[in-house]
């Protein structure tokens, strides 16, 4: 038994959203249910670096949604494992009998530098952020191209979460990094995979404070004391995430957005730059006079985070 939808751009929309407990994700759900669809609100209730489990902040969401007049449901599967992310595709159908829109938002962190970064440390971080990406997008991915082979094509959507971190790196966070940057090659192929079935996928690159972030950039992650404008709020970022599942950004896939504060970014990512042909084999010597030659013309690489 469902609820009638509620007017606004995701009216009548079945949305799931991961690692929806906290932070960027109950922003996101909350914000997709104030415009009218219905949320599944997925959450292991793990701490900032994985370890524990609780269902409580799953289900104190799903209450914040019904208590402001929507409709939503908790589970607590563990969505990088084939199990978790295929009973998390079943509980918005046997829930509401579709699904329209995926964010995938779950993840942790186990910061090292590269040289103290244990493996179980880098496997761990790879699993949730790279590994809980595919699994949730293959199990919606198979059930939007059944639909699209039984004549019901849908006007579905992918919106995936990089990082600062995945376009530029992240001192002390390489495998964090590295996770990211894979979910952005993950995108381009999903982009172009399943646009035959009617989705959509894009990724953004958010900068707010969560649980992540407010401990390992505190001074630029802090609320303002004054009331001001509280320019690293996660409920920043949510609008446009919204937009990305609706079919209102119809059209808009493969791509990368930047959301900070008050400000959206398009990203443009590898696009050649300076170029030479010799037509012919280079010796040692010569790639390498070639090469500072054309770093010459070359924009200098953005800046690594966290780089003295």
């Amino acid at each position: 038994m469902t609820s009638a939808a509620k007017p606004g751009l995701c009216a009548g929309r079945v949305v799931i959203v991961t690692g929806a407990g906290r932070g960027l994700g109950r922003a996101h759900a909350l914000a997709y249910a104030a415009e009218g669809a219905r949320v599944v609100v997925n959450d292991l209730g793990v701490g900032p670096d994985g370890t524990g489990a609780s269902g409580g902040p799953a289900h104190d969401v799903v209450e914040e949604i019904r208590a402001a007049g929507g409709d939503a449901v908790a589970h607590g599967g563990d969505i990088a494992t084939s199990e978790g992310a295929a009973s998390l595709v079943r509980a918005a159908l046997d829930t509401y009998g579709r699904l329209d829109t995926l964010v995938n938002n779950a993840g942790f962190l186990r910061d090292r530098m590269l040289v103290n970064l244990e493996e179980d440390e880098w496997d761990a971080v790879m699993r949730v952020h790279l590994k809980g990406h595919f699994l949730p997008l293959k199990y919606a991915g198979k059930h939007w191209r059944h639909e699209a082979k039984a004549g019901r094509t849908p006007h579905a959507c992918v919106v995936n979460t990089s990082s600062g971190a995945g376009l530029a790196g992240s001192v002390g966070q390489g495998n964090y990094s590295a996770a990211k940057a894979g979910i952005l090659g993950l995108t381009f192929v999903a982009s172009a995979e399943l646009a035959a079935y009617g989705v959509r996928v894009n990724a953004i690159a958010p900068a707010a404070r969560t649980r992540m972030t407010e401990q390992t950039f505190a001074d630029t992650m802090a609320a303002p004391e004054d009331g001001g404008f509280d320019a690293m709020a996660p409920e920043n970022v949510s609008p446009l995430v919204v937009w990305l599942g609706s079919t209102a950004s119809a059209g808009v896939t493969g791509r990368v957005f930047e959301a900070e504060a008050g400000r959206v970014t398009v990203m443009e990512g590898w696009r050649p730059g300076p170029s030479a042909d010799k037509g012919a084999r280079w010796t040692p010597a010569e790639a390498g006079e070639t090469a500072l030659k054309l770093l010459a013309d070359a924009a200098a690489p953005q800046a690594v985070y966290g780089a003295r």
